[in-house]
């Protein structure tokens, strides 16, 4: 539960021009993730209430030793992204990301934030940040809104205390390679998550579960992992930091939203871009060989993952119990670049939206 906010004020401690940061050059050469904006929003909660609501400089955290998200990993996060379209920012489907985070937050027994008061606070940072936002094409500004239990007590409880912030970060595209096939390596020895456990929430632990699967893909030279159901090690679940969408010559499919994957931002407006091109497509059970068979049959079309910050990426190729399985020859399907253009086009303004998904910051 949470205490309303909505008449919270947001205090403005704003840095002097002569010390704000030199902004990138090119957004397209730097590494994803590695550059932050000069200002930050955060607020506590303590006393059954969120308090302190602040825009202030981009700064190190303050946290005692014994916080409770350092020994006992309480801490949730959300991915959103903000576009700039001939001097307009624009976010895709805000409200959903915040909707997403207090579901995750009530699986990690934390307080929900007010959605309406988040948005607002959203939209003020980036009003500070506006030049931050990059126009370069393939571009945005990553915006990355974290809750962490910050009470000083060691022994596995729930948190009283929390800190709530939002960072930016000017991005060009996730994966190295841009808009291009990526190789995925489906791990047969490790799991993500189980149903009945955090695989649904955007929890820290359930990223850090996933390093030792990555290492292994790495040794083959592939850059993500798809992870197989925890109980079977048989059907598909999603990929690392994607959802995975599977084409069949018949329909297009999707793992179900069983408890153990999560309800992707982006997953939810493929299926309802692609029901309206009027496709069989499907939430169902999709099992790994089903996939491989398809694959040397001819029947698997195309694959692609979605996500905020890949938003659409082609799979290439599949890594499965030591030998690779190419996927579209190794190209781009041709649904895969069509959803790649409608929703890169939507989020910058370029295309029309039909779906009421652009919120303008002004």
């Amino acid at each position: 539960m949470y205490t309303c906010v909505k008449t919270m004020k947001i205090e403005m401690n704003l840095l002097p021009h002569e010390k704000l940061k030199q902004k990138p050059q090119d957004v397209l050469k730097i590494p994803f993730g590695t550059v932050f904006t000069d200002h930050m929003f955060s607020m506590h909660y303590s006393g059954n209430s969120w308090h302190e609501a602040r825009i202030h400089p981009y700064a190190p955290l303050e946290l005692s030793p014994a916080a409770l998200c350092l020994h006992y990993g309480q801490g949730i996060f959300e991915g959103m992204k903000a576009y700039r379209r001939d001097g307009r920012v624009l976010l895709f489907r805000p409200e959903k990301n915040i909707e997403r985070f207090n579901i995750s937050a009530a699986r990690m027994v934390m307080p929900a934030v007010e959605i309406d008061f988040v948005l607002d606070a959203l939209k003020e940072l980036l009003r500070v940040e506006r030049n931050w936002v990059p126009d370069a094409p393939g571009s945005s500004l990553y915006i990355r809104p974290t809750m962490i239990g910050i009470q000083a007590k060691l022994g596995v409880k729930p948190s009283e205390e929390y800190l709530f912030f939002i960072i930016l970060s000017p991005v060009g595209p996730y994966f190295k390679e841009g808009f291009s096939p990526v190789n995925i390596y489906v791990s047969t020895e490790h799991v993500r998550a189980v149903r009945g456990g955090v695989g649904a929430a955007k929890t820290i632990g359930n990223y850090a579960a996933s390093l030792f699967a990555g290492t292994e893909a790495s040794k083959v030279g592939y850059s993500q992992v798809l992870w197989l159901d925890a109980l079977e090690l048989k059907y598909i679940e999603e990929v690392g930091t994607m959802n995975l969408f599977v084409r069949f010559d018949d329909e297009l499919a999707t793992p179900p939203l069983t408890g153990s994957i999560l309800a992707g931002i982006t997953r939810d407006s493929v299926l309802t871009i692609t029901k309206d091109m009027g496709m069989n497509v499907k939430e169902r059970s999709i099992s790994i060989d089903e996939v491989i068979e398809g694959l040397d049959s001819g029947k698997v079309i195309e694959m692609f993952g979605c996500g905020t910050a890949a938003i659409i990426a082609p799979v290439g190729s599949l890594w499965y119990k030591g030998k690779p399985y190419a996927v579209s020859n190794g190209k781009t399907g041709e649904l895969t670049q069509h959803l790649f253009d409608e929703l890169t086009g939507i989020q910058s303004g370029e295309r029309e939206d039909r779906y009421g998904w652009i919120v303008d910051i002004d």
